[in-house]
């Protein structure tokens, strides 16, 4: 199973869009607190568009409560990693992956980040920018895992337009 983590996000927007992306894979999301917004707000049900209820998503109270309830592979997403996301093998689809990804202003604790060195990673930028979007870094993560693992359960044609549509 494959799992999305944003540790105390503040932006609805970003949120939405998260879940709109998890709905859309499968993808089970976990939202630790505090939030910066309320989760019923109208800017993150605008982003999620009307994909918000299809989200399978579980909310904690704080990283130990999260810790405490998930157990599996843990991968961090930080501009501190000095791996690039590639260079993990996420193709086992018996394991429980976590991808953890920080709240837009500061990111992942240090404290957290410190005791997982062989887990912290970055997607590889250059200079002009600090780091990319959460909710586009969750895509980039997100796809190179089902990647690996072949998309699993996931349509590779249009389900209303059909596999032929272009011929046509």
């Amino acid at each position: 199973m494959i799992n999305v983590v944003l540790y105390e996000p503040e932006i609805p927007q970003n949120t939405g869009n998260i879940m709109r992306t998890c709905a859309g894979t499968n993808t089970k999301l976990h939202l630790i607190k505090p939030f910066g917004f309320v989760l019923s707000d109208r800017y993150l049900k605008r982003s999620g568009v009307n994909y918000v209820e299809n989200c399978d998503y579980y909310v904690y109270d704080n990283w130990d409560d999260f810790i405490s309830k998930n157990k599996g592979e843990y991968y961090f997403l930080t501009r501190y990693g000095t791996k690039p996301h590639t260079s993990f093998d996420y193709s086992d689809k018996n394991k429980n992956t976590y991808l953890i990804f920080g709240k837009e202003s500061t990111g992942i604790p240090k404290e957290i980040l410190s005791k997982n060195l062989d887990r912290c990673m970055r997607i590889p930028i250059n200079e002009k920018i600090r780091a990319l979007n959460v909710s586009n870094s969750v895509a980039i993560m997100l796809f190179e895992v089902l990647r690996q693992q072949d998309y699993p359960d996931l349509l590779k044609t249009d389900p209303f337009k059909g596999e032929k549509y272009l011929e046509e």
